[in-house]
């Protein structure tokens, strides 16, 4: 194989490896954004997950509140079914 034969494979495998790379790079930042943006949507259900349990808790105190003042009065019952 002549010097000028073996300089154009060298080239063209370089040209390719080039093209690999730019895939690699452009990959490499589609995958961190998207990894970005989860991240912010798993803190905002976090917050928001934060919110509802206090919530919760608040209704439920509440409820134990309210039950326990008609249980005082005579003749009502609570009965769960």
């Amino acid at each position: 194989m002549k010097k000028e034969h073996l300089e154009m494979i060298l080239e063209d495998i370089n040209g390719k490896f080039d093209l690999v790379l730019e895939g690699q790079d452009s990959l490499h930042r589609e995958l961190y954004g998207v990894r970005d943006e989860l991240s912010e949507k798993i803190d905002q259900n976090t917050f928001a997950i934060k919110v509802l349990n206090q919530k919760i808790d608040s209704v439920s105190n509440n409820l134990d509140a309210h039950r326990q003042d008609t249980e005082v009065h005579r003749g009502y019952q609570v009965r769960e079914e």
